[in-house]
């Protein structure tokens, strides 16, 4: 269904909850995906609630995210805007919600029972602006991030009305005065439906969004979805389609969405997301699990031109796994399973010996060039957690960059080397694994002559993990990232 068609977006209804004097209104943006809701209301507290709902009914578990902005100065402090979970449409229908306060008041709201007494969880910090609520089986998790920030837990409950029932979910606006209307905005609202606790990876699969992040703006648009477990977008060099990976094959995706198109890699049917193009854009560079080779030691590095075509094995020794290009076009670098250890190896597109870069009892992985050629940037967890390193390109002066409680892979350099973006995923992952379908962050350093500047910003909150963001993803002009998170697929509604 084409996106123009819809009127709420993901959501199913626009409603007035309870006797509001002045009715709320809805507007979806399709260009921008920016949802703008008008609401009144009293108040949503005590034992009836006023106020207006853009809704879904859901069944099962859930995660329902976005930032939030008001519109104008307004004239109550204590407006507030947020994410909501009702077990009805009813004023005093049991709830939980997510509440963003006019005066910067963040705070975990619920009514347990029907027409009964309204409670709340404060978070410490006022303006949080990115909210989230999360429902698994009978639990419903609340937390909150101002931008740039890691979203952290403001309160949990558990409610009668979720588990294995229907439901309804959705965003809220209510203006805390019956004779006013107040507006508010939301942007990068995703409402997303996990995999199962019971799934098994890389047997199991969920849906795939590609989305576009602005690295200016901050705001996300989701240019293509699939029930395809669609992994690791390129930007193509002049900005026009992407590369994906799905099902073991190679497709093209016009920039602007819709259209998808499978890229003819001869004999290579089984590749995975490591895969990317070379510095002038004619040619391409995969990742294929050789079938004459043992099942997990099977990865071969080949390239072929990007129109597609019959590929020409550059690796001798496998498991070899793509992830990067020399600026000048003649080495790539890759992740190699070597008498028992994974390291860095670098070999010439020609083909021919390949050499060790790095040489630790660790996992070296998600090697990159620096934008100027001088260095390589990877991911090791040598030191016993997963972090960012750095070396120039023989290998030499290998430095540690990040030092947190995550986990951090993949690391790439924006085009011009003035930013570094990699995936984050929570301390309790193991640091040997970069699974699928899990709360993961994109964070982003400032460089400033290749040296980190400050503290690693998260630029965007998703559910994904594995294939997301693999390999490198900026595009040409350096202002946007591709990458993938995931979803069981919900169907688009009419109005």
């Amino acid at each position: 269904m084409n996106p123009s068609e819809l009127s709420y977006g993901i959501f199913q209804g626009s409603s007035d909850i309870g006797p509001v004097i002045n009715k709320g209104k809805t507007f979806y943006n399709h260009q921008t995906e920016i949802y703008s809701i008008k609401g009144s209301g009293t108040n949503m507290w005590f034992n009836s609630d006023e106020f207006h709902f853009l809704w879904r009914r859901v069944d099962g578990d859930m995660i329902l995210s976005t930032q939030i902005e008001f519109v104008g100065k307004g004239v109550e402090p204590h407006r507030k805007a947020g994410l909501i979970i009702r077990k009805n449409l009813d004023p005093g229908s049991p709830y939980v919600s997510a509440a963003y306060h006019g005066d910067g008041l963040v705070s975990m709201q619920y009514r347990l029972e029907k027409d009964s007494a309204t409670y709340e969880f404060r978070a410490l910090d006022d303006s949080l602006d990115i909210l989230q609520l999360i429902v698994h089986s009978d639990t419903i998790i609340m937390q909150a991030a101002a931008a740039g920030d890691v979203l952290k837990d403001i309160g949990r409950i558990v409610v009668n009305f979720t588990g294995g029932q229907e439901y309804y979910t959705g965003l809220f606006v209510c203006s805390h005065n019956p004779d006013v209307v107040e507006e508010a905005n939301f942007r990068n609202t995703r409402l997303t439906i996990p995999a199962s606790d019971s799934f098994i990876p890389y047997t199991d699969y969920i849906g795939s969004r590609l989305e576009i992040l602005d690295i200016i703006t901050g705001d996300r648009k989701i240019v293509f979805e699939s029930e395809l477990p669609i992994e690791a977008p390129n930007w193509s060099r002049d900005s026009k389609f992407f590369i994906i990976n799905a099902g073991g094959l190679l497709y093209k995706i016009p920039v602007g969405g819709r259209k998808i198109k499978q890229i003819n890699t001869g004999f290579a049917t089984s590749n995975n997301n490591d895969h990317g193009l070379s510095p002038d854009g004619t040619q391409l560079v995969i990742s294929h699990h050789a079938q004459d080779r043992p099942s997990g030691e099977n990865s071969v590095i080949y390239i072929l031109p990007v129109r597609g075509g019959t590929p020409r094995q550059i690796t001798l020794n496998s498991p070899s796994y793509w992830h990067g290009w020399s600026p000048d076009g003649n080495y790539l670098i890759y992740t190699a399973k070597r008498k028992g250890t994974w390291g860095i190896y670098k070999i010439s597109v020609l083909g021919s010996e390949e050499i060790q870069l790095t040489n630790s009892a660790a996992l070296d992985d998600g090697s990159e060039y620096s934008a100027d050629g001088k260095y390589i940037w990877f991911n090791s967890n040598r030191t016993g957690s997963m972090e960012i390193w750095k070396m120039r390109d023989d290998g030499s002066e290998q430095i540690q960059i990040t030092d947190d409680e995550f986990q951090n892979w993949f690391p790439h350099e924006s085009p011009n080397g003035d930013k570094l973006v990699f995936l984050s995923y929570l301390p309790d992952v193991d640091p040997w694994d970069h699974p699928y379908y899990k709360y993961v962050m994109l964070r982003m350093l400032k460089l400033k002559d290749g040296i980190p500047c400050g503290t690693p910003k998260v630029v965007a909150h998703l559910y994904g993990g594995q294939g997301t963001m693999n390999v490198h993803s900026w595009s040409p002009d350096r202002t946007k990232l591709a990458f993938v998170s995931n979803s069981k697929l919900i169907p688009a509604n009419k109005k």
